[in-house]
């Protein structure tokens, strides 16, 4: 490439801290997540391309744009590119094994209704509905899965992954519930249909009331209250609790706790609560 041909690639400047300001006001309005100071390159590194596509070269024009003229595609589209997604089957195992051997015993009602409510790409979902399928078939359960982005949903519908998202499949789920690839696909597996068609992804932001979801028996709502402040976290945690049914049961990740909350929540495992009955 000759020096004339390199001058015609449009130079993108780096992040101004007024352009940073920008977005992260704007993402934390819009998701509830505030992007800590040290992680400007993630903005820069999952919005350049984006932003280029439309015909912007300078960050500052470009977060100008989304703070106060952007479409609501276009905001719904910069909350996608910025949000983490980062998961596997069978995270925080125990999880599992507590939702057969300590929550399902006392929901005898049916249909149960789970919501799994930070859904990624799709694994904890689909870690749950194997689990769900194993304990009671495939009949008198419901699970909704629901996340932000509406990128990782149409991704985790898919219900194919890289081999490498297996380290924790127990074997048994393996060999049952996964497909491998072959061909084209070769290094992926999919997720069996039967799995697949028990669960519904819907878009839903934590920060909105979720009554549309309707009542739930559990609620898993792991590793995404990390990325909240207390204002959020509480709020986020007072919109779950109104879809909870009393003696319903909310199950977090182990890295979060939900002491002195002031909601009535009763801890009966590590990072396992139940709603308190009236």
């Amino acid at each position: 490439m000759n020096a004339q041909a390199m001058e015609l690639i449009p130079e993108v400047l780096s992040l101004s801290k007024a352009a940073f300001k920008k977005i992260q006001t704007f993402f934390a309005e819009n998701s509830g997540i505030v992007i800590a100071e040290h992680k400007q390159q993630l903005i820069v590194n999952r919005l350049r391309k984006h932003m280029q596509d439309l015909g912007f070269n300078e960050f500052e024009t470009y977060c100008h744009y989304v703070a106060t003229a952007a479409t609501a595609a276009e905001r719904t589209q910069v909350v996608d590119l910025l949000t983490t997604n980062e998961t596997y089957f069978f995270r925080e195992p125990e999880h599992f094994n507590q939702l057969g051997n300590l929550m399902l015993p006392t929901i005898k009602h049916r249909p149960l209704r789970i919501w799994c409510a930070a859904a990624s790409s799709g694994e904890e979902p689909y870690s749950l509905a194997m689990a769900l399928n194993e304990k009671l078939g495939n009949y008198g359960w419901e699970l909704i899965a629901s996340d932000i982005s509406v990128r990782m949903l149409e991704s985790a519908a898919q219900g194919l992954y890289r081999m490498q998202r297996l380290e924790f499949m127990p074997p048994q789920y393996l060999k049952k519930y996964c497909r491998k690839g072959v061909g084209a696909y070769e290094g992926s597996f999919l997720v069996a249909p039967e799995i697949r068609n028990k669960v519904k992804f819907v878009q839903h932001n934590l920060l909105d009331n979720a009554a549309g979801l309707g009542k739930f028996d559990i609620i898993f709502v792991r590793n995404v209250m990390i990325y909240f402040d207390a204002d959020v976290k509480d709020q986020v945690l007072k919109n779950l609790l109104t879809q909870l049914k009393p003696g319903g049961w909310l199950v977090t990740s182990h890295s979060e706790s939900l002491l002195g909350c002031g909601l009535a929540l009763e801890q009966v495992k590590p990072s396992i609560y139940r709603h308190q009955t009236k």
